[in-house]
């Protein structure tokens, strides 16, 4: 196995940071372990400068408006959590301010104010409301109080949106280093089918390399997110791209008769629907992408139970700098 790593300091372009304390006293951080106490993080060194920067202007401008923060206990309080995404191109801030709230009325006064005291550096500002129990950060409500309506990154030559609710990587380096090498295990001119695709980073940065790419997500903000990628492209390319949203697991006839079978699933892994598709008729080549080793080692006991498919490759890349955590790529070759 290879282990592939990148820059320890300032390597993360996306957080969510809980908002918590009294009012003209609030606290922007994580949680302590096990509880709901924030832990205040003005000077993180592995968040990207303008995400402490924006940290410490959106803290002032609660202040400044008197907007009280969210309890845990109580249920009560405005401003509950904050998630700011770093658009590498621009180096402006995609800032969305969640709230306890079903509008965005009593936020206006701290939108002002932080538009003003941010000036360039802004993307975007965003209002979403959460009254939902739980630790859920993000409700499904989204409102656009200014800017663009997705930061826009660059993989392999391919526009990359993401809106505010879609799921990103923090850690962009390594995201890319992913990225080229999954896009390294494709051969030229193949049929391929991807799921749990998110926005598309990687299908939308592979079209040069395949005639035909089928495309599947289940969330509704990464679907837009590859809607607004895939307007941009030249009708050769959008031509080749077919997208089936909904779980993986409903799409798995998707991975009969391509070449290769990417897969990029959340920590539980593989929908077994399409685990048993992979192992009874197993593509030329299958490409999991797994951001957890256990899930990935009970897949890959099931996808080569029947001998069809062999486990040909493995990479770690050390997408958490400072955690047990690793995503790993593993290749599978058909029999």
């Amino acid at each position: 196995m290879r282990l592939i790593s990148g820059g320890s300091s300032a390597f993360r372009l996306r957080a969510r940071l809980a908002i918590r304390g009294h009012k003209g006293s609030p606290k922007l951080g994580l949680f302590e372990l096990g509880t709901h106490r924030v832990v205040h993080i003005p000077h993180c060194s592995v968040q990207h400068p303008l995400i402490n920067r924006v940290a410490a202007i959106v803290r002032r401008a609660l202040v400044d408006a008197q907007l009280t923060c969210f309890s845990d206990r109580a249920r009560l309080g405005i401003a509950r959590f904050l998630q700011v995404v770093v658009e590498r191109s621009s180096q402006s801030a995609q800032v969305v301010l969640v709230a306890n709230s079903d509008s965005a009325e009593p936020l206006e006064a701290c939108f002002g104010l932080i538009r003003e005291r941010l000036g360039s550096d802004l993307h975007s500002l965003w209002f979403n409301a959460n009254r939902a129990e739980g630790n859920t950060i993000l409700g499904s409500d989204f409102q656009r109080w200014c800017g663009a309506e997705s930061v826009v990154e660059c993989f392999g030559g391919a526009a990359v949106h993401y809106p505010p609710g879609a799921f990103g990587q923090s850690n962009l380096e390594i995201a890319q280093a992913i990225i080229e090498h999954v896009r390294a295990q494709i051969p030229t001119g193949a049929r391929v089918a991807e799921f749990n695709a998110g926005v598309g980073a990687i299908a939308l940065s592979v079209l040069d390399r395949v005639t035909e790419i089928r495309v599947n997500e289940l969330g509704a903000a990464s679907l837009q997110g590859l809607a607004l990628g895939m307007a941009q492209l030249d009708a050769v390319s959008r031509a080749k791209m077919t997208v089936l949203p909904g779980a993986a697991g409903a799409a798995s006839a998707a991975a009969a008769a391509v070449d290769v079978v990417i897969a990029d699933p959340p920590r539980k892994g593989l929908d077994p629907e399409l685990t048993a598709q992979l192992a009874a008729d197993p593509p030329e080549r299958f490409i999991y992408v797994s951001c957890d080793f256990d899930s990935l080692l009970r897949d890959a006991e099931h996808l080569t139970a029947q001998c069809r498919l062999k486990l040909a490759s493995l990479t770690a890349f050390n997408l958490m700098p400072f955690t047990e955590h690793v995503e790993t790529v593993a290749r599978f070759d058909r029999v």
